[in-house]
């Protein structure tokens, strides 16, 4: 017996995709890098350690593969059943975040402070609507989609979603609602129920606005997308020296550490939102281009993995991943471009933050293992 499970595991072993760890890695490690460059000037001027925020990420790095490699060596079916015990778990805390230990900051309340540690419950709240979702279909797949198990569907990702708005972080919920929506249509709901959600969901942003729920620097935020050039001294300044950062960086970029709009801060939360306008500035076109073909690749090696999946819960765990991943990409990148509203959400890998790094790794780390258990 113990020969035959090692042989199988071996078995399972040779279809690891070793191209999209790599790609992984290798994003992640450029993100150590890029948050160096965004924060050593000024924690120099500051007389503060020039290195704290890169140890912090490197240490964010390897944690998330541990974490990403535990999750590689157990089958993915064991963790759908563990699926609702996470789901659990996020959302009581989503729900402690909003008593008296939470901590607010910046006008909003997201996080638990564990020593000089902070958690975001929201980052891994994306994450639990897959695992949930995913188990519940895996659970149903004999049954077809109706109204009542629909409703269902919408109370797993409602919960989690509007604890976070309550926050308020409109951006994570934008993130949740697009996860949502990749599984559903990889759930095969009729395109009548996905035009009623569309409208209701319209209705809901409406709500949002009219009571109230966003801060006035959010609502500023989303305002600016469409008058960009209102006011670049307030609610459009962060656009603004954005797409300057980003431009002055030409085609080959103004070498590494060597960007003026970086080092002189001119872009606030550089090292976390507007991670990418280091890139963009320090490497530019080329560098930002070929980390575009990096995260392209790797949604491909993700949709490739959900393509070929033999069963419900591998297809919807990674659907869902890839849902997660393409919208935060496209998000981030594009809002520092100006192509997408500015919404605090990061960019996967590349920003600073722990709880985003674990939980992205994470992500990576269930396509692993569905790919290893699905081969072609």
């Amino acid at each position: 017996m113990p020969a035959d499970r090692s042989r199988s595991w071996t078995q399972t072993l040779l279809h690891f995709d070793f191209t999209l760890f790599l790609v992984t890695v290798s994003i992640a490690f450029l993100g150590v890098v890029m948050v160096y460059s965004a924060t050593r000037e000024q924690l120099i001027l500051s007389g503060l350690n020039q290195y704290s925020y890169l140890e912090h990420q490197a240490v964010y790095v390897l944690v998330g593969l541990v974490v990403m490699s535990v999750l590689v060596t157990i089958d993915y079916h064991q963790l759908g059943n563990l699926g609702f015990v996470a789901y659990g778990g996020v959302v009581l805390a989503l729900l402690g975040v909003l008593t008296p230990i939470g901590k607010r900051a910046l006008g909003s309340q997201r996080w638990f402070q564990l020593g000089p540690l902070q958690l975001q419950p929201s980052e891994f709240a994306a994450l639990a609507i897959i695992l949930a979702i995913a188990a519940y279909l895996q659970a149903h797949q004999e049954d077809e989609m109706d109204a009542k198990m629909l409703i269902k569907i919408l109370i797993l990702a409602g919960v989690p979603m509007l604890l976070v708005i309550k926050q308020p972080d409109i951006g994570t919920a934008l993130v949740m609602g697009f996860v949502l929506l990749t599984m559903l249509v990889l759930a095969r709901v009729s395109l009548g129920w996905l035009a009623i959600l569309f409208a209701f969901g319209a209705i809901a942003v409406v709500a949002i606005l009219a009571l109230g729920v966003l801060q006035k620097y959010q609502l500023q935020r989303l305002t600016s997308f469409v008058n960009p050039n209102a006011s670049t001294l307030q609610s459009g300044y962060n656009l603004a020296q954005s797409k300057i950062a980003i431009g002055s960086g030409g085609l080959f970029g103004t070498g590494l550490f060597h960007g003026p709009q970086t080092n002189l801060s001119y872009v606030p939360e550089q090292q976390t939102d507007f991670i990418f306008t280091a890139v963009g500035e320090q490497l530019g076109f080329v560098g930002a281009g070929g980390l575009l073909l990096l995260y392209g690749y790797m949604t491909w090696r993700v949709w490739s993995v959900m393509r070929r999946a033999r069963d419900p819960l591998g297809k919807m765990l990674a659907g869902g991943v890839l849902g997660f991943l393409a919208f935060s990409i496209f998000q981030n990148a594009g809002m520092t471009m100006g192509i997408m509203p500015i919404t605090g959400i990061p960019l996967p890998f590349l920003s600073y933050g722990g709880s985003a790094a674990l939980a992205f790794f994470a992500s990576i780390g269930l396509v692993l293992n569905v790919g290893m258990r699905n081969p072609r």
